[in-house]
């Protein structure tokens, strides 16, 4: 069994101007680094370059951008994904960056931290759940979602309800470790063939 901490990649989804989720990137980011089982990349979508279309390569800068955000995913050992919903789904930009990879994500854990209307974003987590089924990837059972956010987070970007937020991002975190350990051991043990 290898002892070091997880990667984990912290994947913020929204790309819209005035976008919430960078605000709750940055608390699940913290709560996370904040583990000694953890070592966490940010991957922001809004940052991320759009993909070339197919069978066109990219330019300089952007070829380079795309090969650090690949190299990134490919590291993680784990990741959990903080969207929004839009239109009752996930952003295209994310399915853009979940596409544009495929042997990144196999055999390895999501989890899922969603913000929204009165919903919470739980749609895209739906949605999200079975994309990553289809890239061979396993997804946590338990979420944490915000209703409303712009209600619930303080203008220093910390929930104000730091006891009921934490306790549940730790509870997300504390499966994602599981899985995470256990899912690294075996491509270890055993490559993953699909």
């Amino acid at each position: 069994m290898n002892g070091q901490p997880l990667r984990v990649a912290v994947i913020i989804a929204s790309t819209r101007e005035g976008r919430f989720g960078p605000t709750v990137g940055t608390w699940v980011t913290e709560q996370a680094r904040g583990r000694d089982d953890m070592v966490v990349d940010v991957i922001d979508v809004a940052d991320a370059p759009p993909p070339a279309a197919l069978g066109k390569a990219l330019p300089g800068e952007t070829a380079a951008r795309f090969a650090e955000v690949t190299a990134k995913l490919k590291a993680a050992d784990a990741y959990t994904v903080v969207t929004c919903e839009y239109n009752h789904s996930f952003p295209g930009t994310l399915k853009n960056l979940i596409d544009t990879h495929f042997f990144e994500w196999r055999a390895k854990p999501v989890s899922f931290v969603s913000y929204g209307g009165l919903g919470g974003g739980l749609r895209s987590v739906e949605h999200l759940r079975g994309v990553f089924a289809e890239l061979h990837a396993v997804t946590i059972r338990d979420t944490v979602s915000f209703h409303s956010p712009w209600n619930w987070f303080g203008e220093d970007g910390r929930p104000d309800d730091p006891e009921g937020a934490g306790g549940a991002v730790t509870g997300m975190l504390d499966q994602l470790a599981w899985w995470g350990h256990a899912l690294r051991d075996a491509r270890s043990a055993r490559p993953y063939a699909a």
